[in-house]
């Protein structure tokens, strides 16, 4: 039996390994991705690398933006959206949580929300709401949340919808955030079927949210076997972590994330995160943990996070 810290570092630098391991091959088809075997921090040599300028082994927009959430949670004991708001800015702005202060990757909606954000639109307003505005932007960091998280699962969910309206107010995206989180809960709480037990305990707190349980059932269709392509649509995305996920170890699971190519680093972040926390950080290859670049602004927050543990 795994250590809680186990787990709760393996979730951390599991997203964000599988993140800045996603990072070159990001935008590429599936048929351009290397074998698995030259899948790495730095590709092959002749690789098109994305973002070319970048240093291998770093995190992308998923693993600040996760960071930063985790910081908000820390400090304020709360998820507090106007606290939060403001570190999205300053992340947009002078580069908060991410390495070197160098943001290279914004998404679409994010970066819109972040503009209405500094226009004064209030967080809770800011993230499109059209069906058509279900990037996986608010998926990609709302790890963190369920780590910190001492609630019902009922309060669980009611902040992982919460955290997804500042940048993406579609109840898709919420009700895919508050499944991801409770899938990860049942895995801490080392449960033996935690995916299915996460579906069970969300459609019980749905049932007085008519919109949301059909999104669940309907739309994002937990019940189905996983199969995704690697897109940056936000229900692909969640599906595409968990077909990625049956390849077994860490290392299989993120490599298979992003060899399904296109959105490879969020996919990794997405599916590494749970796979870290499945695993517990022994799991994440001791290289990739090595090469890792920022880790200096990770480790303070891990111990805040793990004495809450204690």
């Amino acid at each position: 039996m795994l250590a809680t810290a186990d787990r709760i570092q393996g979730a951390i630098y599991g997203l964000l390994v599988g993140d800045a391991l996603g990072v070159p091959y990001e935008f590429h088809s599936l048929e351009e991705i290397p074998p698995l075997v030259q899948i790495e921090m730095t590709p092959p040599n002749g690789f098109r690398r994305a973002h070319a300028s970048v240093p291998p082994a770093t995190w992308s927009d998923d693993g600040a933006l996760a960071l930063a959430l985790l910081a908000s949670l820390l400090d304020c004991g709360r998820l507090d959206v106007d606290d939060f708001a403001r570190r999205l800015v300053e992340w947009d702005v002078h580069g908060y949580m991410a390495v070197d202060n160098w943001v290279f990757d914004v998404g679409i909606q994010t970066s819109q929300a972040i503009r209405s954000l500094q226009k004064g639109v209030p967080p809770r307003q800011a993230g499109a709401a059209a069906e058509s505005n279900n990037g996986n932007g608010s998926l990609m960091r709302v790890l963190p949340l369920a780590l910190w998280h001492r609630g019902s699962d009922a309060e669980l969910v009611a902040d992982a919808h919460l955290q997804s309206l500042v940048t993406h107010g579609h109840i898709r995206s919420q009700v895919c955030c508050a499944l991801y989180c409770l899938w990860a809960r049942q895995i801490l709480y080392e449960r033996p079927n935690p995916w299915a037990d996460a579906v069970s305990s969300l459609r019980a707190i749905y049932r007085t949210n008519p919109a949301a349980l059909a999104e669940l059932n309907d739309t994002i269709r937990p019940d189905d076997p996983p199969q995704g392509s690697g897109s940056g649509y936000v229900v692909d995305c969640l599906h595409s972590a968990r077909l990625a996920l049956q390849a077994g170890s860490y290392p299989a699971a993120v490599k298979a994330a992003i060899a399904l190519g296109h959105d490879t680093d969020t996919t990794a972040c997405v599916a590494g995160g749970i796979a870290g926390l499945q695993q517990g950080v022994q799991a994440i290859p001791a290289h990739w943990l090595a090469q890792l670049r920022g880790k200096e602004l990770v480790q303070p927050l891990m111990d805040r996070l793990l004495h809450l543990f204690v």
